[in-house]
């Protein structure tokens, strides 16, 4: 009896125990910045261009400027100059192990700094922290800072766990170390083939943005903005031959990249300008920026076809 007593307590425990939460995003925000933190409540950062790599794969690549930025909360934390959810990269993230590599380069080199990178899970419910009385509810966990202080180029590099992230068949194609003249007509027949769907009935396009999560297809057909931005001219076209390359990143995508600039662009842009409804700006420039990133990143699918890597 004593037995079963205690096995009935023991069940009562395990099913009233809470589900641990699930993380479902990890972010990273980065900062280079003059000040101390620990002492004020802003900082100034550094004028300079800094650039995100995942797995090998240029993700980002942003100008910083000179501006003042509070510092927050008990743990002093510097806003971000550039801010990473990673979960927002959609498959360029692999399931499981990745990394990602933050480099800056301040526009005065001999100018000293300080850089800061802070990294934290997202979870699918919050948690308490801390003891009664003065704990607090947090959705984050595996929090965690790196700082460097010096002058010239820095870089953070970390790895991170992505269970969350889809398992795509194209993160398991042998990797790519070179490319023949076949390649490069594929890849090149790849962005032409992108910039052309932008045309009436735009079917292609809708079929494209049916595929991203992160955007409503439905409501831009029912919008029609497209229509509108072709009915004013709007044409889009990939950015001139001889300023296109194709990076070889050491594993299964490349990345098709214009030097200095977009891979797409609008052949006309002062065209734009005859947009001027709020909502189908809007719209505009969500459908367009979800169908025509500034850069591709394209796979070699077997038995040799190259397709993009959505």
């Amino acid at each position: 009896m004593m037995v079963m007593r205690q096995l009935s307590c023991i069940l009562l425990l395990l099913l009233a125990a809470p589900s641990a939460a699930k993380v479902i995003n990890v972010e990273f925000k980065f900062t280079p910045f003059v000040g101390d933190p620990a002492k004020v409540d802003h900082v100034t950062t550094v004028p300079g261009q800094a650039r995100v790599v995942l797995n090998g794969l240029p993700i980002a690549s942003q100008p910083v400027g000179k501006e003042e930025v509070p510092v927050m909360f008990e743990a002093r934390e510097v806003a971000p100059a550039v801010w990473v959810p990673v979960e927002s990269l959609g498959s360029m993230v692999r399931k499981g192990k990745n990394t990602i590599r933050f480099e800056f380069t301040p526009t005065d080199a001999q100018a000293s700094y300080r850089a800061q990178l802070r990294w934290a899970s997202v979870n699918d419910d919050a948690t308490q922290q801390g003891g009664a009385g003065h704990g607090k509810a947090t959705n984050q966990s595996d929090e965690g800072v790196d700082n460097k202080q010096g002058k010239g180029k820095v870089v953070f590099e970390r790895e991170f766990v992505a269970d969350f992230a889809a398992d795509r068949p194209w993160h398991h194609y042998p990797s790519v170390d070179k490319l023949s003249d076949a390649d490069q007509e594929q890849l090149s027949a790849l962005v032409n083939a992108r910039a052309a769907i932008f045309k009436p009935d735009f079917a292609d396009l809708y079929a494209l943005l049916k595929k991203n999560d992160k955007i409503d297809s439905a409501a831009v057909q029912k919008a029609k903005c497209l229509d509108r931005a072709y009915a004013a001219g709007i044409r889009i076209v990939p950015a001139p031959t001889d300023q296109v390359e194709v990076l070889i990143t050491g594993g299964p995508a490349v990345v098709i990249a214009a030097k200095g600039g977009n891979l797409f662009v609008p052949e006309n842009p002062s065209a734009f300008g005859k947009i001027t409804d709020q909502g189908a700006q809007m719209c505009l420039s969500a459908a367009l920026m979800a169908a025509y990133p500034p850069r591709l990143v394209a796979v070699k699918a077997p038995p040799g076809i190259w397709e993009v890597a959505e």
